[in-house]
């Protein structure tokens, strides 16, 4: 019997040498893992979003779930790897900071962090540039 996509849980080996990082984490993010371990901790092993066994989450229930959070905090129904896309966009186009500067990360910091091997793989599958920071930017020369 074929397994039916989804259903399975396969653990093995990893995508490149790269694919296993320390990862940097903020304090909002450290804060959720938290409560997701307050919710439901099993082991130190047991990985983060378990089941009510504290295995692995099968695929198909994991998706569900995230799009049960996605509706209740109205987002568009997006796929679990758009929030990869999203985050390293974000990271390079920056946020405005109070003073108007802005914060970003370096496409080879973020390519770091997504595990690639070079920052052209970054900025060509997974970041969109923002070129509305461009508006007004030659005002002030003179050609």
């Amino acid at each position: 019997m074929d397994a039916e996509s989804g259903r399975e849980v396969k653990v093995g080996k990893l995508k490149s040498s790269s694919s296993k990082r320390d990862v940097p984490l903020n304090q909002t993010a450290i804060d959720m893992i938290e409560d997701l371990r307050k919710e439901s901790y099993f082991s130190e092993n047991s990985p983060l979003v378990a089941d009510k066994n504290g295995e692995y989450t099968r695929p198909v229930n994991f998706r569900k779930r995230y799009y049960r959070i996605l509706k209740a905090a109205g987002i568009e129904r997006k796929g679990l790897h758009s929030l990869r896309h999203t985050f390293a966009t974000n990271l390079v186009n920056g946020i405005k900071q109070p003073d108007g500067t802005i914060k970003s990360l370096t496409p080879r910091q973020v390519a770091d962090l997504l595990g690639h091997s070079t920052s052209q793989i970054t900025e060509m599958y997974y970041v969109k540039k923002d070129t509305t920071r461009l508006n007004g930017i030659t005002n002030d020369f003179e050609l």
